[in-house]
Parts: structure tokens; C-alpha cells; sequence
């Protein structure tokens, strides 16, 4: 009797302990899944950043009145082969302002009060990636963060 009493004993103990386990392993997946979605969130917002100011560099070293007029700037980061990205970055770039714009460029409003009025633009950043941990991998539907910014130059 007394053998059978601490069989069962050991076999419940294992049991706990498995179910236990299980709930750590559960646990610490969701935590890393977790942890790499707030990763991929905070890469594209830094890049957003970084492709805003790269396109306020880039509109203020061009020459608007020619007929090359920067409208868009595209691009990728975390090469993973094959000309596929992790992010891909896209970037709108509109005029307002200065009637003297070519043709060519995407302007929203041209109506300059006075001759002295500045020349804006207003730059629409998308950065689109996806999910590193989603089950249908390479077809996880993708992820966009969109950031807009005013600028004057």
C-alpha cells in the first residue's frame, strides 16, 4: 500500500510540474512576440523620422523650377535577399506655395499671397513591414506607419 501511495504521489508531481512548464514556455512566447512587435513598431517609427529629414534635405538641395522635381523618394532597409526588405519606406512629397513651381511638381495650393511668402511642403512618410512572428510568414498581411510633416524652406 505504502509503495503504491508514493507512485501516485510522483505522478502527480510530474504532472504539475508539465502542466507548469507549459504555462512558462506559453508564457515567455507571448512575451517575445510581444517584444519583437514593439521592436518592429519603434524601427519604423525611427525611420519615418529619418526618411522626413532625408526628404527635407533632399527638397532643399533641389532645384524646383527645372523640370526634375522631387515627388517621391523610395527605399528599403534590412536587406533579407532577393530585393526584398524587412521595411520598405515610401515617401509623398507636396508644394505649397510658389507659383514659379515647374509643371512636374505635385503641388496641393499655388495661391501665394505675397511674393515673400515661403515655400512649403508637406511630407507624407510610409513605412511598411510585417509581422516577423506571424504564422503565414513571408504572407502576413504588412503592417504601414503613416507620418506627415509641414515644412518650410
Amino acid at each position: 500500500m505504502r509503495k503504491a501511495f508514493s507512485m501516485l504521489t510522483a505522478i502527480f508531481i510530474i504532472v504539475l510540474m508539465a502542466t507548469v512548464a507549459a504555462f512558462i514556455m506559453n508564457l515567455s512566447g507571448k512575451m517575445v512576440k510581444g517584444t519583437t512587435a514593439q521592436f518592429q513598431h519603434e524601427q519604423s517609427v525611427l525611420l519615418a523620422k529619418s526618411y522626413t529629414e532625408y526628404a527635407i534635405m533632399a527638397a532643399t538641395a533641389n532645384e524646383h523650377n527645372s523640370s526634375n522635381c522631387l515627388n517621391n523618394i523610395s527605399g528599403g532597409y534590412g536587406d533579407i535577399g532577393g530585393g526584398d526588405y524587412l521595411y520598405n519606406i515610401d515617401v509623398n512629397i507636396s508644394y505649397i506655395g510658389d507659383t514659379n513651381l515647374h509643371a512636374n511638381c505635385k503641388t496641393l495650393s499655388n495661391s501665394v499671397v505675397t511674393e515673400e511668402s515661403p515655400l512649403n511642403i508637406i511630407v507624407d512618410v510610409f513605412v511598411k513591414y510585417k509581422d516577423l512572428d506571424h504564422p503565414a510568414g513571408a504572407n502576413a498581411p504588412a503592417t504601414t506607419y503613416h507620418r506627415r510633416s509641414l515644412q518650410k524652406i
